[in-house]
């Protein structure tokens, strides 16, 4: 069973999308929100694990609304803009449902969604009793006029910008507004691994261990980075890893 949440400014909208859903039982509509700083405040207090999100509303886009989350949940997103205004955002998202919404594409979009489900049942973690983030768990990141959904275990390395962090996966780098600190206290030490003042590396993307100047440890990442574990936490990483 989804608990979901709708948000779009347009009540007519909402209405529309809560009476397409009726047909489908899996899907409970728990809440609804007309812009996207209701649309924080109902995710923060209801935990819905999806929302069928407008992406242009008065004041902040449904894109803004994602970043400032901690972790995203599944998003399919319903908007009037046509399938090549959203091509240049390219987010991964679930899936896109053009407004007016149709029943057969409401029904494709909530097929995929049992599809990545059933993925991911295999991937969470006893993290989640934890209250941390999980690798399973994936954030929102915009750079410009792009976007992603990023799983965490796709993360290869969070890098330390002032109040913002540098998320490196595949061939990207975007920042996101979290610093490096918020970030620890949130993510699973067992996984990401806080390896100088400066960097958080993911234990599952190193390719080689060296040893490094006064005590300290080069890491290779499968990016090509090398990343420096301070004399301090390579002492702590040592016995994580059993060296």
């Amino acid at each position: 069973m989804h608990k979901a949440l709708i948000i779009d400014d347009e009540r007519l909208a909402r209405n529309e999308l809560k009476k397409l859903l009726q047909d489908f039982p899996e899907v409970e509509v728990i809440g609804e929100a007309a812009n996207a700083n209701e649309g924080i405040e109902k995710i923060e207090s209801l935990s819905p694990d999806l929302i069928f999100l407008d992406i242009q509303m008065p004041g902040k886009t449904g894109f803004d609304m994602l970043t400032e989350l901690e972790k995203a949940p599944h998003v399919i997103f319903t908007t009037a803009y046509d399938e090549f205004a959203l091509k240049a955002f390219e987010v991964n998202a679930l899936d896109y449902l053009m407004k007016p919404v149709e029943p057969k594409r409401l029904a494709d979009a909530l097929h995929k969604l049992q599809q990545a489900e059933e993925k991911e049942m295999a991937a969470t973690i006893a993290g989640v009793h934890r209250g941390l983030l999980t690798e399973s768990d994936q954030v929102f990141v915009k750079d410009g006029e792009r976007c992603w959904f990023v799983k965490l275990s796709e993360v290869r390395l969070f890098e330390s910008v002032g109040n913002y962090a540098k998320v490196y996966f595949s061939s990207n780098k975007p920042l996101i507004l979290k610093s490096l600190n918020a970030l620890e206290d949130r993510l699973d030490e067992k996984v990401f691994f806080r390896a100088n003042r400066k960097h958080i590396v993911n234990l599952r993307m190193i390719d080689k261990v060296e040893p490094y100047f006064n005590g300290g440890l080069l890491l290779d990442l499968k990016g090509g980075e090398k990343i420096e574990v301070s004399r301090r936490q390579a002492v702590k990483f040592k016995e994580m890893m059993s060296l």
